[in-house]
C-alpha cells in the first residue's frame, strides 16, 4: 500500500494495534514490532522502489529512555540510507501512554472540530517532543523551545547529557526583527530563526543531565528524599541517586551531593532554583519502607529489585520502585542482600531427602519454621503470636550447616549475629531490618563468669512473641511525635547451651534439640550435598511459598484450629502458649506441602515428634534442669549431715542463703560433685524448687558466726554475698 499510494510520510511505531490506531486516524503507519529492531530489509525494499521519492520517516516509537536511545540511533542509520528522519514521542505524565491509548482519548470527543482539535494538540506535541530529541546542536534545541513556548526568555535544558542555560535578549531580537516586522512567508522564518540563534547565549551548568524523577516519604518519620536519575555525558541511562531537600535548595550542598556520581556543578543558586522548581511541580509521591520483606500495610512482600502482591510477581521498573494498582512503594533497605531465582527452570528439590537423612525430624521441622516465617506477620495478625525456635545441643552437631542451607532457600548467604555482641540501639536496629524472615541468634546465652552473667537476658525478648515494638524514639519535629517500629521478623536461637529463663520465656520457644550424629556414609554423602548446593538451585523455594500465600493462609486458618483441639484433649498439656506454639507448627507441616512434596513417612514422623516436643515443653515450664535438681539434692545431703548448717548461711527463717564457691568446697571435702559454677550461677536465677530472692546479696552468715565462737582470736568477716532463695 506505501508503494501503490505513494505515501509521502511514514509512521514506524512499536506495537501493532499502535499501528492500526494511528491508520484509524488517517496517518500512514507500520509496527517495528519492539524498539530493538531495525526493520534494514523492508527500507531497503523500499528504497529500491521508489528511487527519488522516498517518504519522510517518522519514528514514533514508545517515549521510554531505552526506545528514544534506539531512536535516535535508527534515525541516524535510515538518514544515511537517504530517508529524511523525523520523529513524534508522546509526552509522559503520570503514567505511560501509547498511541492506542491516545486514540482511546480522542474516542471520546464526538466527531468534529473538538476531535480535530485534541487530536492535532496531541500529535503536535508529539512532534515538538520528537523535534527535540534529534535536534542536532544546543543551540538548535534551544531555539526550538523558545519557538514552542516563548512565555520564558531563560531556560534550563539537557543536550547529550548535559546541562545547560540558554537565554533569549529581546532587547537585540528587537533590533534584529525590526526589518521583518509583519512579514509571514517562509523566508522570513527562515530568518527569524537566524535572528533567535544570534541572541541566544548558552551556559554549561553541569557536566551531566539531572531529572526528579519523584519524591519518595516516609510517613511514620515524617522524612522525604528527591529521586534523580543523574546521566554522564558518556553514559545511556546514568545512575539514580537521593537528594534531601536540603540539598536541592542550596548550590553549594547541590553541588557536593552531585560529585557523587562523578559530576560537576557550575550553575549558580538562581539556575538550581528554577530548574528545581520546574522539575519538583506536581512530582508523583511513592511510599518508603525501610525494611525488607512483609510489609503489611501493602499486603506485599517487598524486596530491592522484586515484589510479590497476591500471589503475583513484579520486578522493579525503571525508576526502581512497585505499582500495585494506585499503590507506589520502594523498599530503602540496602544493607540486607537476598537474590532469590525468580524462574522454576533449573530449581531442584532432591535435597529435601538429604536433609532428612541427616537430621531427620529436626531439618525438615527447622525448615518448617524457616517457611512458616514468610507469614508470621498473617499469622500474628490473626492469632496474636508466632512461636521462637530454640536450636541448641552439643557442638559439632550441625546446626550451622542446617541453618546455612535453609538461608540458600531464601537466596542468602548468611547465619545470623550475635545479640550478645551488640548495643542496645544496634540489636533494635538489627531486629528490625526485615519482616517475616527469621532472625538467627547466635551463641547468646554463653555466659562464662560472674562479670558478664547480665551481658544478655531473654527476657528483653518476650514482647516480639506478639510483634512488640523494638524501640521507641523521637521524631524530628516540633511535636511529641515518636517513631515505635514494630517487631515484624521471627526469632530462631541457634546455641549450644538450653535457654533458661522464666516460663515467660520458656513458654514461647519451640526447641529442636541437637545431638552429635553416627555418622554413616549415606550422611555423609547427604552433608556434603547439603554443603555444596548453590543457591542458584534451590532459591526458588522462597518465591514459590510467597507466591503460595493465599493457598497457605486459608489452609492454616483450617488446620490450626483442629490442631490446637487435639492438643488441648491431651491432658498432660496445660500450658495455653506450649499449646498454641506446637499447633501452629502442625499446620505449618501441612502447609509445606503447597510448596513442596513431602513423603508421607516424614510427614507422620515430624507430627509426632511435634506432639513430644510440646510434652517435653510442659515439662520444662514446671520443673528445673537436671543442673539445678542434682544441686539441690547435694544440697540437702550436706544439710543432713552432722553439724549442719554447712552450706545455708541465712539467720532468717525461710530463706536459704549459699555462697556458690564456699558450697564447691564443702561438696568436694564430702565427695560430692555438682555442676561447673557458672553454669549454675546461670540456671539458679530462674529456679523453681526454690525461688531465687536475690543473686549476689551480702548476708550476716550463721556459718560464720559459729566459727567466729570457735575461734575467738581470730577476726573472721561475718558477711558473705550469697544466692538466696526462698525455702
Amino acid at each position: 500500500d506505501v508503494y501503490k499510494r505513494q505515501v509521502q510520510e511514514l509512521w514506524i511505531v512499536e506495537g501493532i494495534f499502535d499501528a492500526i490506531a494511528l491508520m484509524q486516524n488517517g496517518i500512514d503507519a507500520v509496527s517495528a514490532m519492539t524498539s530493538t529492531n531495525f526493520p534494514i530489509e523492508a527500507l531497503k525494499q523500499l528504497a529500491e522502489k521508489r528511487p527519488g521519492n522516498l517518504p519522510t520517516l517518522v519514528w514514533a516509537l514508545d517515549n521510554e529512555p531505552s526506545a528514544r536511545g534506539y531512536l535516535q540511533r535508527w534515525a541516524k542509520q535510515a538518514s544515511e540510507m537517504g530517508f529524511e528522519c523525523k520523529a513524534a514521542l508522546i509526552p509522559q505524565r503520570d503514567k505511560k501512554v501509547d498511541w492506542n491509548d491516545l486514540h482511546q482519548r480522542w474516542q471520546f470527543e464526538e466527531e468534529g472540530q473538538a476531535r480535530s482539535h485534541k487530536r492535532k494538540r496531541d500529535l503536535d506535541a508529539a512532534r515538538h517532543e520528537g523535534d527535540l530529541l534529534l535536534a542536532p546542536t544546543a543551540r538548535e534545541k534551544a531555539l526550538l523551545m523558545y519557538m514552542w513556548d516563548e512565555g520564558f526568555t531563560e531556560f534550563a535544558f539537557d543536550f547529550g547529557n548535559q546541562t545547560y542555560w540558554a537565554k533569549f535578549d529581546l532587547s537585540k531580537l528587537e533590533e534584529e526583527q525590526k526589518d521583518l516586522a509583519g512579514s509571514k512567508d517562509q523566508d522570513d522564518a527562515d530568518d527569524r530563526r537566524d535572528v533567535l540563534k544570534k541572541v541566544c547565549s548558552l551556559k554549561l551548568l553541569a557536566n551531566c543531565r539531572f531529572e526528579a524523577l519523584y519524591k519518595q516519604v516516609s510517613d511514620v518519620t515524617n522524612e522525604a528524599w528527591f529521586y534523580f536519575q543523574v546521566a554522564g555525558k558518556h553514559d545511556d541511562n546514568g545512575d539514580n541517586y537521593t537528594f534531601t531537600p536540603k540539598q536541592i535548595s542550596s548550590s553549594s550542598e547541590f553541588k557536593t551531593r552531585l560529585m557523587y556520581s562523578g559530576a560537576t556543578w557550575l550553575g549558580t543558586q538562581k539556575h538550581l532554583d528554577q530548574i528545581i522548581l520546574r522539575q519538583t511541580e506536581g512530582l508523583k509521591t511513592v511510599e518508603t519502607i525501610d525494611f525488607l520483606g512483609y510489609s503489611r500495610d501493602h499486603q506485599a512482600y517487598i524486596f530491592n529489585d522484586i515484589a510479590i502482591h497476591n500471589g503475583s510477581l513484579y520486578k522493579a521498573n525503571d525508576e526502581d520502585y512497585f505499582e500495585f494498582g494506585k499503590q507506589r512503594v520502594k523498599c530503602l533497605m540496602k544493607s540486607v542482600k537476598i537474590k532469590n531465582k525468580l524462574e522454576a527452570k533449573g530449581y531442584r528439590e532432591d535435597w529435601l531427602q538429604h536433609l532428612w537423612t541427616c537430621f531427620g525430624e529436626n531439618g525438615v521441622l527447622a525448615l518448617t519454621y524457616w517457611f512458616g516465617s514468610l507469614f508470621a506477620e498473617q499469622i500474628r495478625a490473626e492469632h496474636e503470636s508466632f512461636p521462637f525456635l530454640e536450636m541448641s545441643g552439643e557442638p559439632d552437631s550441625g546446626k550451622t550447616t542446617l541453618i546455612k542451607f535453609l538461608w540458600k532457600l531464601f537466596g542468602r548467604l548468611y547465619e545470623g549475629f550475635d545479640p550478645a555482641k551488640s548495643s542496645f540501639s544496634g540489636l533494635s536496629r538489627a531486629m528490625g531490618q526485615v519482616a517475616n524472615l527469621p532472625l538467627v541468634l547466635l551463641e547468646a546465652d554463653r555466659n562464662t563468669n560472674e562479670d558478664n552473667t547480665k551481658a544478655f537476658e531473654w527476657d528483653q525478648f518476650k514482647d516480639f512473641y506478639g510483634g512488640g515494638t523494638l524501640r521507641t524514639r523521637g521524631v524530628k519535629s516540633n511535636s511529641n511525635d515518636t517513631y515505635e517500629p514494630p517487631f515484624r521478623a521471627s526469632i530462631v536461637i541457634a546455641q549450644n547451651a538450653i535457654v533458661v529463663g522464666h516460663e515467660a520465656i520458656i513458654s514461647r520457644i519451640f526447641r529442636l534439640p541437637f545431638l552429635k550424629p553416627t555418622i554413616t556414609d549415606a550422611s555423609r554423602r547427604a552433608a556434603d550435598a547439603i554443603v555444596q548446593t548453590e543457591i542458584e538451585d534451590v532459591s526458588h523455594f522462597m518465591i514459590k511459598a510467597m507466591r503460595a500465600e493465599p493457598k497457605i493462609l486459608k489452609r492454616f486458618a483450617e488446620l490450626y484450629p483442629k490442631y490446637r483441639a487435639e492438643l488441648w484433649a491431651n491432658r498432660k498439656l496445660t500450658s495455653d502458649r506450649v499449646i498454641k506454639n506446637h499447633a501452629m507448627m502442625l499446620a505449618l507441616v501441612d502447609c509445606l506441602q503447597l510448596v513442596i512434596e513431602i513423603p508421607e513417612h516424614m510427614v507422620k514422623a515430624c507430627r509426632k515428634y511435634v506432639e513430644k516436643a510440646a510434652s517435653e515443653r510442659q515439662a520444662a515450664i514446671t520443673t528445673d534442669p537436671k543442673e539445678v535438681n542434682e544441686f539441690w539434692q547435694v544440697y540437702d545431703y550436706l544439710e543432713s549431715l552432722p553439724g549442719a548448717p554447712l552450706v545455708n548461711h541465712s539467720k532468717t527463717p525461710g530463706q536459704i542463703a549459699i555462697n556458690l564457691n564456699q558450697f564447691a568446697e564443702v561438696a568436694v571435702e564430702h565427695r560430692q560433685r555438682i555442676p561447673e559454677l557458672a553454669v549454675l550461677r546461670r540456671l539458679l536465677k530462674d529456679c523453681r524448687a526454690h525461688q531465687c530472692l536475690s543473686e549476689q546479696k551480702r548476708t550476716e552468715s550463721v556459718i560464720r558466726a559459729r566459727l567466729q565462737a570457735a575461734l575467738p582470736t581470730q577476726k573472721i568477716p561475718q558477711s558473705v554475698r550469697c544466692f538466696v532463695f526462698r525455702e
